[in-house]
């Protein structure tokens, strides 16, 4: 049986209720694992030691007496820093937040905590949650447990670090450009970006602290080692806000099939206008080719009916005003101004890609363009922050006939699989402004923005997406797959995990952090 700090969390929960474990021990495990291996990793940031020892003494006592908090009663957890967490500090990875400690939970945490969750620690974020990779002034840099010279993927890094290494059974994540799901690709674990409007964002940093509104696109979800984790937290997340469930219920769809024999299933592994590494494509196609061999029908051709670069250009659209709407009215005027800047003025490009709040990385992850046109890339960010509402609902009838043709595609097919990202883990590189970053694709240069290729499509017209590990490249970093249900059909995309995950092979954990310790 696998290290106690490397089981899975439904094994962990069956564990706690036989009295096999109880929550102290399991708690006490992971504080030791990560004192002991967390330096390497820097994946948990804030430990909130006592008073989660006070509540598995409690949540141990209650089971004693026959008490059932819930489905998660005493298992211990950590959470992206991007969550409100009442009494314990919260920064989203920004220096302007570093003595941030909220008074209230953020909606998500409080329902894990309802369900009998206890909540440890906090997990690293880029600043403001802005990057495909996990770095920050305040906390440093995150590591990948794989290979600590490459990045863990951002924003939700810190998470699936901290799952891949042990030192959680189960972590909340959001995901608004891939950030759930390029960090579970990065580090080889399990994550699911929900259908969107099914778990609540309130409580989540950004946008500022305290907001009650729900971002377009932005979604909460969960991240683990097993596809059976993920369907456990996501029963436990979702649901409307209190004050609307007087009104009404969510009841999602069970799975579309039970064998994997039986799913219909379309492939779209690769793209002209987001080429995907052959490190990543030949595990991807070979998953596929696995999966016919076990009599599962994949159809390679079936496309919805839009391009890939028509999606990824909506989406740039319809994400730039969320991006900036946590701006200053200074820092957003600056910001339009450039719009009458010149190719020569770098002022200009200084003012976008460097403004706190939304410091950064905020501005360049929200376009694609070679690092060589800065000015077209300024031009076209412009355009889209300061959309008048009557354009943004042109922009939304535009996803709206996107989702239709993806509705369409979903009469035929039960799921699509895609790429996550063109490439495994990076190396690190911090380097700003992030639109002057490339990778390597193929033995080509080409843009760092090309993360959210994959990761846009899919998120912009709000489908669930679950992230399964399928194999590792000749270097031995992970590769997941992405795996895309109907709108609402969240159990359909998991399940199908479920059974991949039988079949392949599910999650390995990296070979430092697998060695049995003690309580296993």
């Amino acid at each position: 049986m696998a290290t106690l700090g490397l089981r899975s969390a439904r094994d962990l929960i069956e564990a706690l209720e036989s009295g096999g474990v109880s929550s102290r021990e399991l708690l006490e495990h992971y504080l030791e694992r990560i004192e002991r291996l967390g330096p390497a990793v820097n994946s948990v940031v804030t430990l909130d030691t006592e008073r989660a020892r006070k509540r598995a003494d409690q949540a141990d006592a209650a089971r004693r007496a026959g008490q059932s908090w819930g489905p998660l009663h005493g298992l211990p957890m950590t959470v992206k820093d991007c969550f409100e967490t009442a009494g314990l500090r919260t920064t989203a990875g920004a220096g302007e937040l570093s003595d941030h400690v909220p008074t209230v939970n953020a909606v998500a945490v409080q329902r894990l905590l309802d369900a009998g969750a206890i909540v440890f620690g906090k997990t690293n974020t880029p600043t403001w949650a802005m990057d495909w990779q996990t770095h920050n002034k305040l906390f440093g840099t995150t590591n990948n447990p794989w290979d600590l010279e490459r990045t863990c993927g951002g924003s939700s890094g810190g998470s699936a670090a901290s799952v891949a290494a042990g030192f959680t059974a189960l972590e909340l994540g959001s995901d608004i450009g891939g950030s759930v799901r390029i960090p579970s690709h990065c580090c080889g674990v399990f994550g699911h970006k929900p259908s969107w409007g099914i778990v609540p964002v309130r409580g989540h940093i950004p946008g500022p602290p305290g907001s009650l509104i729900e971002d377009d696109i932005n979604v909460i979800g969960p991240l683990a080692r097993s596809a059976d984790d993920l369907e456990i937290a996501l029963r436990v997340l979702m649901g409307p806000l209190e004050d609307r469930a007087k009104g009404w219920r969510l009841e999602l769809p069970e799975p579309r099939a039970e064998r994997l024999q039986d799913f219909r299933v379309a492939a779209w592994l690769d793209d002209e206008a987001c080429p995907v590494d052959s490190s990543v494509l030949d595990i991807l196609k070979s998953t596929v080719e696995a999966l016919r061999k076990t009599g599962v029908s994949v159809d390679d051709r079936a496309r919805p009916p839009v391009s890939m670069s028509e999606a990824v250009t909506l989406y740039q659209r319809m994400l730039a005003p969320i991006v900036t709407s946590t701006m200053t009215d200074e820092q957003f005027s600056a910001l339009t101004a450039v719009s009458d800047s010149t190719p020569s003025e770098p002022a200009a490009l200084t003012a976008v890609t460097h403004s706190p709040p939304s410091e950064p990385a905020a501005l360049t992850a929200v376009t694609h363009s070679p690092p060589s046109e800065p000015a077209g890339w300024i031009e076209r960010f412009t355009q889209s922050v300061g959309v008048r509402h009557r354009d943004w609902l042109k922009l939304h009838q535009e996803r709206e006939q996107m989702r239709a043709g993806w509705a369409n595609l979903f009469e035929n097919f039960d799921v699509m699989l895609c790429p996550v990202s063109p490439l495994p883990a990076i190396r690190h590189d911090h380097r700003e402004p992030q639109l002057r970053r490339t990778i390597e694709v193929n033995g080509a240069t080409r843009p760092y923005t090309d993360n959210m290729f994959w990761m846009g499509a899919i998120g912009l017209v709000w489908l669930p997406a679950t992230v399964a590990p399928v194999g590792r490249t000749a270097q031995g970093l992970p590769v997941g797959i992405q795996i895309v249900a109907p709108f609402l059909e969240d159990f359909t995309a998991i399940r199908f995990a479920q059974l991949l995950s039988s079949e392949l092979g599910g999650f390995e954990a990296p070979p430092s952090y697998e060695e049995p310790d003690s309580g296993s």
